[in-house]
């Protein structure tokens, strides 16, 4: 008896001793980071481009201040032809009250005050004779913070689109045998700049008939709300670092950073409490339990080379509140909706859907993953039930033929037409 309590209080001990190294290290910690930001595009030009950034350096602290000694960007282009002739331009101009920004472009070390929000205005200009073949451009901000914590190297990440594909272009279309037309959609690079209806209005809905349902991948969902985390930008700790070695290779929390990723999202208690668990539960026979435990993001999260370009170098979480955004296409699309997780191993897992969506006929529909895992970007689906092929009357003497329709004439009532 008193061997059980003696393990009982030693492990009441470490947990007391990791929560109040993590409170530490929260408190001494920089709290000062660089937002992603408000841009749009305001050159589109044959051989210019132009994004403008309105970013905020933001310090929540209430107690320190923090000094940003250094701040720097480069722009890597994403193309599918050599970016050799194009020429890339940027400049950051800082608002901070005390310290304006150089002519020379020299970043003049400032202070971020207690509560104090600073604002950053950068621009990116690209030039070149063709910029067809562009498709987004991957700006990377490094910049230290320097206070409780010493000299702290950090970075931001913003994805920006340059290729914009045409909603009315014709799509590709594939039959399910299970009774379904599969419609493949291209979208341009999705990133934080978007919203998942209004990239439902644009793409999906041009092409949607009534009974049609619009169907999102959950990382794109996720890249949209901003929920990608570099590895440069995750600290492993002790725990992450070994209980990571003991799941499969092909698993996205096989990595430090991926499973310190769902420490930092649902807390180590509930992660070391789900492992020893599901641990348990493996050698009885019943696996998965670990997921089941450790909540919706275990399974969700896409480690590094889970997506396409630029994302691939990414930790891609989980989204959030995937019900509210399936509820919100269908209120302003009318379209019912689904947000769903699907790989090339015929596993479908619905995340959230709308009440007038057919879970059994998604899955049967979705388990070849018809939208690709690689760099298809085809980002939504619309799943459109075919409707059964009318069959000939009996042969009687009271029987009334029917003409065929014509070829081209429309099953479905005009989408436009109400």
């Amino acid at each position: 008896m008193l061997g059980g309590i003696g393990i009982v209080l030693l492990v009441l001990a470490g947990l007391g001793a990791w929560w109040v190294d993590q409170w530490l290290r929260r408190r001494s910690a920089n709290p000062v980071y660089l937002s992603r930001g408000r841009w749009h595009m305001d050159i589109q030009e044959s051989g210019h481009y132009r994004w403008r950034g309105h970013l905020e350096w933001v310090n929540p602290s209430s107690r320190f201040e923090v000094m940003i000694p250094e701040c720097t960007l480069e722009v890597r282009l994403l193309s599918q032809q050599d970016t050799a002739g194009v020429v890339v331009r940027t400049e950051m101009i800082s608002h901070h009250p005390e310290v304006p920004s150089r002519a020379d472009g020299y970043w003049a070390a400032c202070i971020i005050k207690r509560r104090q929000r600073v604002g950053l205005e950068v621009s990116v200009d690209i030039t070149g004779e063709d910029l067809t073949a562009l498709q987004a451009a991957w700006v990377r901000f490094r910049y230290v913070t320097y206070g409780p914590a010493g000299w702290v190297p950090r970075w931001q990440h913003v994805v920006l689109p340059l290729a914009f594909p045409d909603p009315n272009r014709t799509l590709v279309s594939r039959h399910s045998p299970e009774g379904a037309e599969i419609l493949l959609i291209r979208t341009h690079l999705l990133s934080h700049l978007d919203d998942p209806v209004a990239v439902v209005k644009r793409y999906a809905l041009p092409h949607a008939l009534p009974g049609d349902v619009v169907v999102l991948g959950e990382t794109p969902v996720a890249i949209m709300q901003g929920r990608w985390r570099h590895p440069q930008q995750i600290q492993p700790g002790w725990l992450a670092r070994r209980l990571c070695t003991f799941f499969l290779p092909t698993s996205s929390l096989a990595t430090a950073c991926g499973l310190q990723t769902l420490i930092d999202l649902v807390g180590a208690p509930r992660v070391v409490g789900a492992f020893l668990v599901g641990a348990m539960a493996k050698l009885l026979g019943k696996p998965g339990v670990f997921y089941q435990l450790a909540g919706d993001q275990a399974a969700l999260i896409d480690d590094v080379t889970g997506t396409l370009p630029p994302y691939d170098q990414f930790v891609v979480l989980g989204p959030s509140r995937p019900q509210t955004v399936v509820t919100e296409i269908r209120e302003q699309t009318g379209l019912p909706a689904a947000i769903v997780d699907v790989n090339d191993l015929k596993a479908v897992r619905i995340v959230a859907r709308t009440e007038d969506v057919d879970a059994s006929l998604l899955r049967r529909v979705l388990v070849d993953n018809p939208a690709g895992n690689a760099a298809e970007q085809t980002p939504l689906l619309l799943i459109r039930p075919l409707t059964p092929e009318p069959q000939p009357a009996p042969s009687s003497t009271y029987a009334h033929h029917s003409s065929p329709l014509s070829p081209g004439m429309a099953t479905h009532p005009d989408p436009q037409g109400g």
